[in-house]
Parts: structure tokens; C-alpha cells; sequence
């Protein structure tokens, strides 16, 4: 019960910090910057419940300016009727890339901050340090090809493809291996169809 209880307080603090970033995104699509009780009302919380979600007004607006920016996972797949999910991370990881490139320098800050946290020890398991952006959009370029993978091979691909499309991917393409965007593109093609084809493999269990 203990158990059950702790998941339901996390998936409820996690929806609330979801919550606080869609709410502030309206809001800055309006042309406004919004204030916290402005963020809090919109989002249907109270002050104090925002300032616990967030280690600053500054950090809550530079997430959300980024939620903005994010793709939205069904509308980005209603014109497609590819079902080849190759095909469907490809085109997932070209609009990320794109994405990252416009916004470079806020997604570096937004990284920063949450290691800055991390080696603070501000890292609670019941409320993320980081929004996972990237997994639902994953989620969606599989769902028409779930049936050709295990479920357990299909959760560790979801896991895996997250290691080599987002944020964190730029970092190690642009600063550690030193490559430009056409060689960093070819590369996380490579990997997203080699991940694909070893979950596809019959004894691909994990």
C-alpha cells in the first residue's frame, strides 16, 4: 500500500510540475511573461506549490519557452501515414535537431541549471529535475509498429532511442566527439535503425 501510494504522490507532483510549464507556455503564447501567481492561477495551484517545482521564476520561464518550442507528438504525426518507424524517429530526430539548434543556447542554460542541482543534492525522486520532452515523441513515431517488437524489447528501445535524440546527444556530438550537423545526423541515423533492427531481433528480451 506504502508502495502505491508513493507512485500516486509522484505521478501527482510530476503532472503539477507539467502542469505549472503548459500553464506558463498559454501564457507566453499570448504575448505576455507572466508572473508566478499569474503561472499558478492559470495552472490551478498555489504560489507555494510552484516555488516547490521550480528553483526559480527565471528557471519556470526558461523550461516553458522551451516547452513552446517542443513539437507537439500528435499533432507533429497526423499528416503522416508512414508506419515504418525508422522512417518516423528519423523525421522525430531532423525536427528535434532543428529545434535544439534554434534553441541552443536556453536548452545549454536549462542543462546547466539541473546538474547545478544535481551535484547540490536537489534531486528529488518525486519531482523531476528535467521535463521528459523527448520520450513521448518517441512513444508516438513507435506506436503504428508496436506489434513487430516484445513489449520488454519495446521499453528498452524507447529508453535507449532517448540516449541518442535530445539535448544531451548535442552536447556529445558538438563538444566531446567535435562533429558537425551533417556528420552528428548520420550518425544518429545509424543508431536509431541499429537500435530498431536488435529490438527486432527474436531473442531481444530486454
Amino acid at each position: 500500500m506504502a508502495d502505491i501510494q508513493t507512485t500516486r504522490r509522484q505521478n501527482q507532483k510530476r503532472r503539477t510540475r507539467k502542469d505549472l510549464l503548459q500553464a506558463a507556455s498559454r501564457l507566453m503564447k499570448q504575448g505576455c511573461k507572466p508572473g508566478l501567481e499569474q503561472i499558478a492561477e492559470e495552472a490551478m495551484v498555489s504560489r507555494a506549490t510552484a516555488y516547490r517545482h521550480f528553483p526559480s521564476m527565471d528557471a519556470l520561464l526558461l523550461e516553458a519557452s522551451l516547452e513552446v518550442a517542443m513539437p507537439d507528438a500528435d499533432e507533429f504525426f497526423r499528416k503522416h501515414a508512414s508506419a515504418d518507424p525508422v522512417e518516423r524517429l528519423t523525421r522525430i530526430d531532423a525536427a528535434l535537431h532543428d529545434m535544439i539548434l534554434a534553441n541552443e543556447g536556453p536548452l545549454r542554460m536549462m542543462l546547466a541549471h539541473s546538474l547545478e542541482r544535481a551535484a547540490k543534492g536537489e534531486n528529488d525522486i518525486e519531482v523531476p529535475l528535467r521535463q521528459n520532452r523527448r520520450t513521448p515523441m518517441i512513444e508516438a513515431a513507435l506506436e503504428p509498429a508496436r506489434k513487430q517488437f516484445k513489449p520488454a524489447a519495446l521499453e528498452t528501445l524507447t529508453q535507449a532511442l532517448a540516449l541518442v535524440i535530445g539535448t544531451e546527444a548535442m552536447v556529445v556530438f558538438k563538444d566531446v566527439l567535435q562533429l558537425d550537423d551533417a556528420r552528428a545526423r548520420k550518425v544518429r541515423r545509424w543508431a536509431i535503425r541499429a537500435l530498431v533492427d536488435a529490438a527486432r531481433r527474436p531473442e531481444a528480451r530486454e
